[in-house]
């Protein structure tokens, strides 16, 4: 592994995370899953001792009683197989059974649910020769893994070493017991041996699965341009975003000036405001702004309103209270009836003296 970059202080995002699962890319230690499977395995191991043992009695008194005058024939060697097949099947398989589940629980629970059919694809770069004897001599990960097994070996080695210097005295008055006292004197001192062993060995491998944790994170830590970069792909580019409103903006503004002819009176600021409005009862419960703008937006709203001879009314806080209030579409607030209602009841009677 090379140097860290430090221009990576950014923790990943979940983006980059999701894609370096699909490419199967996950924090897996690989020390873990070992004690955990040979706990599993000697804890069934010990409750399924007795029914290994019938079945072993079963197989020698065979062989001691029936073998010596057993007829050797094609159909008997095969029954014989057979026999032998299952007894080994009784033996072993439930015992392989629980070492298989183990093993695929401890490393479900660290990885999760994962298919990364990437992995299958074939990668040049794993052949590069340079790249992999500079792993192998100079990367972190060799000392690490070094050290991993350096401690694992110590953890194995202890056990036994711990178990025998306490039984050297007990050796020697085996030699008076039976035969079925021997072996459950070695039993029980291969269950220690086993325990005094698994204990360290599960504690390195808690100790590598929370190193893996925290060196799969500082690998995947991200630059602030990378992330400011993602942020953009998944918000889109400000830029563009930028040009997209100014279109949509330039949109509504050629529909609402088409819209300011249609309207019944303009009231403005006078100079900086300017709010078209239309009632017309069939089409809304109240009067309806087509328009409004503010500045040089007013000025135009004003313009199209003169050319069409469409009536402009000053009312300062009407005009400011209707800008903030209400949009492009809308009904005016029930509040604004009578104001708008006043205004509007005087441009119907000028228009009813002039026809």
């Amino acid at each position: 592994m090379s140097q860290k970059d430090p221009s990576r202080t950014e923790n990943a995002t979940p983006k980059r995370r999701n894609k370096a699962r699909g490419e199967g890319s996950v924090p897996k230690s690989q020390e873990l899953p070992k004690p955990i499977t040979l706990l599993f395995g000697l804890i069934m191991l010990q409750f399924y001792l007795g029914t290994i043992r019938s079945e072993m009695e079963s197989l020698m008194q065979w062989f001691f009683r029936e073998g010596f005058v057993f007829e050797l024939t094609r159909a008997s060697v095969y029954t014989l197989f057979q026999r032998c097949l299952y007894s080994l099947w009784v033996m072993v398989l439930p015992i392989m059974l629980v070492i298989a589940v183990a093993a695929y629980v401890t490393v479900r629970l660290q990885v999760g649910k994962l298919w990364a059919p990437k992995v299958f694809k074939p990668q040049l770069k794993v052949f590069n020769v340079v790249s992999g004897v500079k792993k192998l001599l100079i990367s972190k990960q060799t000392f690490v893994r070094l050290a991993k097994s350096i401690f694992m070996a110590a953890a194995v080695a202890l056990g036994p070493y711990i178990v025998l210097k306490q039984a050297f005295g007990e050796v020697i008055p085996l030699f008076y017991q039976t035969p079925e006292s021997i072996a459950a004197y070695i039993l029980s001192a291969g269950k220690t041996m086993f325990y005094y062993a698994l204990t360290p060995m599960i504690l390195i491998g808690i100790a590598d699965l929370l190193y893996t944790r925290w060196d799969y994170g500082e690998n995947l830590k991200m630059t602030k341009s990378e992330v400011k970069d993602e942020r953009k792909q998944a918000e889109g580019d400000p830029a563009i975003k930028n040009k997209q409103r100014q279109k949509m903006m330039a949109v509504m503004m050629r529909r609402m000036m088409q819209d300011v002819p249609k309207a019944d009176v303009v009231i403005t600021n006078p100079t900086h405001l300017a709010i078209a409005i239309r009632y017309n009862a069939m089409e809304a419960p109240a009067p309806k702004v087509l328009a409004k703008g503010a500045g040089a937006v007013a000025q135009r709203i004003k313009e199209i309103a003169r050319e069409n001879g469409v009536p402009i009314r000053e009312n300062k806080p009407l005009a400011r209270a209707l800008y903030k209030v209400i949009e492009v579409g809308d009904t005016i607030p029930e509040e604004f009836y009578q104001a708008v209602a006043a205004i509007l009841a005087q441009i119907y009677k000028a228009k009813h003296r002039q026809n």
